[in-house]
C-alpha cells in the first residue's frame, strides 16, 4: 500500500526566496505517515540515496461532472476510486472541481453549496483506503461574507487523501481572469507548493492553469524534488486547443526532466465544452498515454520514476526561479 508523506510543504511558498538554504530533518516542520523522510530532498548538496526500481501506478478519471450535482459527482467519482483500485493503482486523480462541477460560479455564494462539497470530498477521502486520491473541490477559509458583493472565502483546491484520512490541501496560486474565466471573482489564490511522497516517488501537485507558465509551482515543485506533477483541469475546447496544450506540456516536461500527467475534464456546460484528452508525458516530453476525446475514461499508466534524475536545489537555481 502506498505511504503518503508532506514534504515541508509549508517550505515550498509561492513566489520562491531567493539563496534560501534547504535542509530537512526528520520531524522538522513535516507531517510523516508510515515512514522517515530522507534528508537530502531539500539540500544543495547531490544525494548519495540508492534508489530501487520504483513503479509508480497512475490513474486518471477523465470523468463528466454535473455543475450542482454534488451527489451525482460524489457517486461518479466512487466509483471510478473503486475502479482504480481494482487496477492497483497507487494514486487516482479527479479533475478540477470534480465534486461541483465546473464552474459553479454564484453557487459559490451559496453557504449549503460549500459545506455540501466539503462533506463529499470528506466522503470521498474515508473511502481512500489503500490508495492515494488528489481530488478537486472548493476549500473553504471562512464561510462569513463582508457584504453582499462579496462571497466567502474559499479556494479553488486538490485535495490529498490516503487511508480514509484527508492529507493535505493544495491551492491554486494563478486564477485565471479572462476569456470564460473569473475565478479571481471567487477565489483566493494559494501560496504554497508542496510536495509529496507516495510509495516511494515524489509527486507535486498543481492546478490546471498553475502549469502553463514557464516558471511556476512546476518549477518550484521541481526543484524541491518532484519527479511527477499531476495537473488536474477544467480546460475548455477550442479548436486547435489539444495541440497547443500537448505542446506546452511536453515543453514543460523535457524543461524540467520530469514526468507530468494532465487530467481533464469531459463534457459540456453553458457554451462551455471540456474535451479531456489526458495525457501522461516523460521526462523527454513523449507522450506515453493519452485519455480519449470527449469521453470518460480511466486512464492507467505505469511510470518508471527512476528515469528522472533527482533534482538537487542550489542557491543559482532558486534565484533563477525567483526573479
Amino acid at each position: 500500500l502506498p505511504d503518503v508523506e508532506i514534504l515541508a510543504s509549508a517550505g515550498n511558498p509561492w513566489p520562491p526566496p531567493a539563496h534560501r538554504k534547504w535542509c530537512l530533518t526528520s520531524g522538522a516542520g513535516s507531517i510523516l505517515i508510515g515512514m522517515s523522510i530522507w534528508k537530502s530532498v531539500y539540500s544543495p548538496q547531490p544525494s548519495t540515496r540508492k534508489y530501487m526500481a520504483r513503479t509508480f501506478r497512475l490513474a486518471l478519471a477523465q470523468i463528466n461532472p454535473t455543475v450542482g450535482d454534488i451527489p451525482g459527482n460524489t457517486s461518479k467519482i466512487l466509483d471510478y476510486l473503486e475502479r482504480a483500485r481494482d487496477a492497483q493503482a497507487d494514486l487516482v486523480a479527479f479533475p478540477e472541481m470534480a465534486t461541483t462541477g465546473y464552474p459553479p460560479e454564484d453557487l459559490l455564494y451559496k453557504k449549503s453549496f460549500l459545506t455540501d462539497n466539503v462533506a463529499a470530498m470528506e466522503q470521498i477521502a474515508e473511502a481512500a483506503e489503500g490508495i492515494a486520491v488528489i481530488l478537486g473541490y472548493v476549500n473553504i477559509l471562512s464561510l462569513d461574507r463582508p457584504s453582499e458583493d462579496v462571497g466567502p472565502q474559499i479556494t479553488n483546491a486538490a485535495a490529498i487523501c490516503h487511508d480514509g484520512e484527508l492529507v493535505d490541501v493544495y491551492h491554486k496560486i494563478f486564477l485565471p481572469n479572462y476569456g470564460v474565466f473569473d475565478e479571481q471573482r471567487y477565489f483566493q489564490k494559494g501560496s504554497v507548493c508542496p510536495v509529496y511522497r507516495i510509495g516511494g516517488v515524489l509527486i507535486g501537485v498543481n492546478i490546471c492553469e498553475d502549469i502553463w507558465y514557464d516558471v511556476g509551482p512546476t518549477s518550484v515543485q521541481r526543484a524541491a524534488g518532484a519527479e511527477v506533477i499531476v495537473n488536474i483541469n477544467a480546460s475548455p475546447y477550442h479548436r486547435g486547443k489539444g495541440t497547443q496544450r500537448q505542446a506546452m506540456l511536453a515543453k514543460r516536461a523535457k524543461d524540467h526532466g520530469l514526468f507530468v500527467a494532465y487530467l481533464n475534464t469531459v463534457g459540456g456546460q453553458d457554451e462551455l465544452v471540456f474535451d479531456g484528452q489526458s495525457l501522461v508525458l516523460d521526462p523527454t516530453g513523449e507522450v506515453i498515454a493519452r485519455g480519449p476525446q470527449f469521453d470518460e475514461a480511466l486512464l492507467v499508466v505505469d511510470v518508471d520514476a527512476d528515469q528522472v534524475e533527482q533534482s538537487r536545489m542550489d542557491g543559482a537555481e532558486w534565484e533563477r526561479i525567483s526573479d
